[in-house]
């Protein structure tokens, strides 16, 4: 997009007249799937596992309080790691400024926080069960692109063919009607897009847990192989793929696969090109794209996705959790940021996931006047929220707070 890097790698769009069809066969991007009798298969399918089982393990041992705000900071944490592959460094604290309402006043800035603005209303209405098992359907693939695209500032729908130099708009929802190329990989000409996308969807619609898990990564990577929009094709595949996992592990997003990508973007790319590459030989499967390029993707995104799943359990194991806060509301209190006995307050709430209000004065042994004050100054300082004044209180993760709460989850801000 004009001014900014954009996509897995920038697609560079030719002139046509009109939406041209070459008849391509949809078994052209085959294999789909990594087949039953292949001898890649035991490895993926154990590690298909080993990821369901560390999924619902993690997502089971917390608190629903505290998976309520990991939940909605994930967001904020994917938005951030997704831009970053895209070229784009909006950080998580100016990404919290801008759902706030606090936008920058460098518009180059301002618009990177549209940008992430818009990637967590996706993500938002993706885990409010938007999509819910219709992830691979053409209709919701266009439904995610429309929804991001049709939040962009319009200085970022905009696409410039190097060559031509011809300006094209990206049309939120609408599929591409040109001829594109991204890097050495020329995608189906723009009147098969459809034909394609049933394809996709008849593949991946319908499959059991094992498959849907090893699917997460073949769609991710045979949509990008179709490219079906002009641009914002690599969002699209991960907000998929995330979708997917979410669906088939009940993730409840407390994990982020964006994070562990970012964090070897190198790789992740070159498995992509990698999978674009024809049939090797005939110990390659029997599909026209390679089998095991593609099985060779499919064990490096879930380990990928295993890597941040041990990540977040490390860093929210309740006890390292509780005195990485603790500490640092000691650290507050003398300095007269917060009132005294704050962390009796907040150790509650994560110890039971949310509390009454009623419940304070008790915790702190105080009249019911000075509770108030407490709860009063953590709400201010966003560290407790609630859904109104009479609402139980429930922990929030400010992102400018990770970096001494959840060390490690994104690079601190370097001014």
């Amino acid at each position: 997009m004009k001014g900014v890097e954009k996509d897995i790698e920038p697609a560079i769009p030719t002139v046509s007249s009109k939406v041209e069809d070459r008849k391509e066969n949809t078994a052209l991007m085959e294999p789909m799937l990594i087949a039953e009798g292949s001898r890649h298969r035991t490895g993926l399918t154990d590690l298909a596992v080993e990821l369901a089982a560390r999924s619902a393990g993690f997502t089971r041992s917390l608190p629903q309080g505290v998976h309520t705000a990991l939940a909605t900071l994930l967001r904020t944490i994917n938005c951030y790691y997704s831009n970053l592959i895209e070229g784009h460094n909006t950080h998580p604290v100016d990404i919290e400024r801008a759902l706030k309402g606090d936008y920058s006043t460098e518009p180059e800035i301002r618009s990177l926080q549209l940008e992430a603005e818009a990637h967590i209303a996706v993500q938002e209405w993706i885990d409010d069960g938007g999509i819910e098992g219709r992830a691979v359907t053409a209709g919701e693939l266009m439904e995610i692109h429309r929804r991001f695209c049709e939040r962009l500032p319009e200085e970022l729908l905009w696409v410039e063919g190097p060559d031509t130099k011809q300006l094209l708009r990206v049309v939120p929802g609408a599929l591409r009607d040109h001829h594109v190329q991204v890097g050495q990989h020329i995608p189906i000409s723009p009147g098969a897009i459809t034909r394609f996308l049933e394809r996709f969807e008849a593949v991946y619609g319908n499959l059991g847990m094992t498959d849907s898990i090893l699917a997460s990564a073949a769609a991710h990577h045979r949509l990008l192989w179709i490219h079906p929009f002009l641009d914002g094709n690599g969002r699209v595949a991960r907000l998929m793929s995330y979708a997917m996992l979410r669906a088939t592990l009940d993730t409840g997003g407390v994990w982020s696969i964006a994070r562990g990508l970012a964090r070897n973007v190198t790789g992740y790319k070159a498995q992509l090109a990698a999978c674009d590459l024809p049939r090797r030989n005939d110990l390659d499967g029997r599909g026209n794209l390679s089998e095991e390029t593609l099985a060779e993707f499919t064990q490096f995104f879930l380990r990928v996705c295993i890597d941040q799943v041990k990540f977040m359990e490390e860093l929210v194991a309740p006890d390292r959790l509780r005195n990485r806060i603790l500490i640092w509301v000691e650290e507050e209190v003398r300095a007269g940021t917060l009132p005294p006995k704050s962390g009796a307050v907040l150790e509650a709430v994560l110890f039971r996931g949310e509390l009454p209000r009623g419940d304070v004065a008790a915790i702190l042994g105080t009249m019911e006047r000075q509770a108030r004050r407490v709860t009063s100054v953590l709400l201010e300082h966003e560290i407790l929220v609630s859904k109104s004044s009479r609402a139980p209180l429930r922990l929030a993760f400010p992102a400018k707070l990770a970096s001494r709460w959840m060390p490690g989850l994104f690079p601190e801000v370097t001014e």
